[in-house]
């Protein structure tokens, strides 16, 4: 047994900690979880993940659980809840449950960030493949960068991407030690 799944099962009782079945547990990893977080899992039933991961398979019914794990002390649980608490609002008795919801403020970033609003944004360079938080990738045009008076060169190579989270077209990274904005037509994914 895993020292994270002792850890996990110890924290909440052996149950799952959205709905409490006790079921086939596995560890989840809570999706766009900040680096800076060190509790990012959390110990949920087969049920629940397969409704957490397909929208298709999401049961309304079952999710009223999250009136009691809401209120849990654990960020990740939190997080949870609130995202798919988002996810349901269209069923009307979400949005009381929202309401009366608190998060800390960093917490609140976390589950913001993680709660897809409208179409999903893909970010692709000048040749059409999918780029991702933490690529590489190389200028292909040389390219004037405002504000910073310097020329990012052509051939230029940036480290550990990240993506714009509403904008297709930019992504961001660092050239001649300045953070920049890019435009994704003049980048190939290396």
């Amino acid at each position: 047994m895993s020292e994270l799944l002792k850890e996990l099962e110890e924290r909440s009782g052996s149950s799952c900690e959205l709905c409490s079945s006790k079921e086939s547990l596995v560890i989840f990893e809570v999706p766009e979880s900040p680096s800076d977080v060190k509790d990012t899992s959390i110990l949920a039933c087969s049920s629940c993940v397969t409704q957490l991961t397909d929208s298709d398979q999401v049961e309304s019914n079952h999710w009223r659980c999250l009136n009691d794990s809401m209120w849990s002390p654990v960020p990740a649980v939190q997080v949870i809840a609130y995202r798919m608490l988002n996810q349901l609002k269209g069923e009307g008795w979400p949005v009381d449950l929202l309401e009366m919801m608190y998060l800390e403020e960093d917490t609140k970033a976390w589950a913001e960030a993680g709660i897809q609003r409208g179409e999903k944004i893909i970010h692709r360079d000048s040749n059409g493949n999918i780029l991702s938080k933490g690529d590489s990738i190389v200028l292909i045009k040389d390219l004037d960068v405002k504000g910073a008076n310097f020329i990012a060169k052509r051939g230029t190579a940036v480290r550990n991407i990240s993506l714009v989270h509403d904008n297709a077209d930019q992504i961001e990274g660092r050239a001649n030690g300045q953070h920049i904005v890019i435009l994704t037509q003049y980048v190939k994914k290396t």
